[in-house]
């Protein structure tokens, strides 16, 4: 799914105006791995909330997958990110008592519906078939967080049944259906392309 900023601008304004990005340009091709890294208070949340549509700019164009989202409504947006736009947070923001199947069926509950068969499916192709009716406090923070990938929408999965999510977000294989932003990390700073 290829990104575009073009000259994207945020500003804040509350008590003075904050200009938490101005005029950015950035383009990421389809399936490209893309590090955003810098020190705090640098604005990668800013950029990376642009890109994954919790934010519109001030001025400028937010283009995804062919789409300029900085000129949709809030409710083109929100249908949009439910759709499109996939995350997994530092932390996992899993539901403490569910299961891993429940939690990644909760998440298809906001994409449309539920689907117990594709939840399982999606949790065995992390490796997590056997693991299935386990909480969270019961993974590992690993498994954890491969739960959190299970909960990505089945259209962003590859179609090549070879090529899959590895059982580790270090050995992350990535096929040419999404980006990747990683805020932190540096240890992952030498598999990035750029």
């Amino acid at each position: 799914m290829p990104i575009e900023l073009k000259n994207a601008t945020r500003i804040y304004t509350a008590n003075a105006e904050v200009r938490a990005l101005d005029d950015a340009s950035l383009s990421v091709a389809p399936g490209e791995w893309l590090a955003v890294m810098g020190p705090s208070g640098s604005r990668k949340s800013t950029l990376v909330n642009l890109i994954g549509c919790l934010d519109q700019p001030t001025s400028g164009e937010v283009w995804i997958n062919g789409m300029n989202v900085a000129q949709m409504s809030a409710v083109e947006l929100n249908h949009f990110r439910a759709e499109k736009i996939g995350f997994i947070f530092q932390q996992f923001h899993l539901i403490p008592y569910l299961t891993a199947l429940e939690n990644v069926m909760l998440a298809q509950y906001f994409h449309s519906m539920t689907d117990q068969s594709e939840a399982r499916a999606a949790l065995e192709r992390i490796g997590l078939a056997d693991r299935a009716d386990h909480l969270p406090a019961q993974l590992s923070g690993g498994e954890q967080q491969r739960v959190c990938i299970a909960r990505i929408p089945g259209s962003f999965w590859p179609t090549n049944p070879r090529e899959t999510w590895t059982r580790s977000m270090k050995k992350l294989s990535y096929g040419n259906y999404g980006n990747s932003m990683i805020r932190d990390g540096p240890s992952l700073w030498s598999r990035m392309i750029r």
